[in-house]
């Protein structure tokens, strides 16, 4: 299964289960450390670890796996290897415009110059 249909899985589990403004992007030809971010809202802090768990069943079944997490209430990171996955509170999603900067990243903002 390639990196666009594993990607719309997620964002379909993620959307069945009520995540809101889901956007993903894909990073293949930028310099970052997956191939895709997926971000989504969550209606609140115990929605954010309700979607955690949900994702972490969900995945697994279709063959992924989970090579790290980190999680509080308010955000939850997930590390599937070459994509990452972002749910988070509609306040702190705001507070650090992570699409700005991957706009930025796809737009090669961020490329290293050549010398």
């Amino acid at each position: 299964m390639g990196i666009n249909d594993r990607v719309k899985k997620i964002v379909h589990f993620l959307d069945e289960k009520k995540a809101e403004d889901i956007e993903s992007f894909n990073l293949e030809d930028s310099d970052y450390i997956a191939k895709a971010v997926i971000l989504a809202n969550s209606l609140g802090g115990k929605h954010t670890l309700a979607l955690y768990d949900y994702l972490r069943v969900a995945v697994k079944e279709f063959g992924e796996k989970i090579l790290g997490a980190d999680e509080s209430d308010d955000w939850v990171v997930v590390d599937l290897g070459d994509i990452i996955v972002h749910i988070m509170t509609p306040e702190y999603r705001m507070r650090y415009s992570i699409e700005e900067f991957l706009k930025e990243l796809k737009e090669g903002k961020f490329k290293a110059e050549e010398s």
